[in-house]
């Protein structure tokens, strides 16, 4: 497999939806419920300040993705926040790894300084691993801050890292 990342285009409206919403099914990471549709797929990841968009060069095959957008505005505007899918089937693959170092590149081009993830869900041991590994800090732990799929609640780990 050969992983490349680019720019996310409107024909990929459609798969980016599926992969998005692998992860909003399964109830445990993102905090949207609502699933994407081919033309809600294509509004919300065309609003984004980027949304990068892994795949397979040897096949084309879209792997997982990433959206890049301010966290806040005006004098916290300097800060990003991302959230990343990959594809099931292809976890595992160190595609979630390739897609955070190009995030936080591409938050440097797009003038950001630092990007904070809000909710790390704290079951997620696969995110937390690799953001220890890719030096992330920690912030500390809101209590039953994420609701899970099955209606109970479980603690989040906000993190950050400086862009510069």
């Amino acid at each position: 497999m050969n992983v490349k990342i680019r720019q996310f285009k409107k024909e990929d409206a459609a798969e980016a939806s599926l992969i998005w919403n692998q992860v909003v099914e399964q109830g445990i990471a993102f905090p949207q419920i609502e699933k994407l549709d081919e033309v809600t797929g294509l509004a919300f990841f065309e609003s984004q300040t980027y949304t990068g968009i892994a795949y397979d060069e040897d096949t084309g095959r879209l792997l997982g993705l990433y959206i890049l957008h301010p966290n806040n505005v005006g004098r916290c505007g300097h800060i990003c926040n991302t959230s990343y899918a990959v594809r099931e089937g292809e976890r595992g693959n160190h595609i979630g790894e390739k897609l955070v170092l190009h995030s936080m590149e591409q938050g440097k081009k797009e003038g950001f300084r630092i990007l904070q993830f809000n909710a790390v869900v704290s079951t997620n041991k696969a995110a937390l691993h690799l953001y220890e590994k890719l030096g992330f800090v920690k912030l500390g732990t809101i209590p039953g801050g994420f609701l899970l799929k099955d209606g109970s609640y479980e603690d989040i780990i906000p993190h950050y890292r400086k862009l510069i």
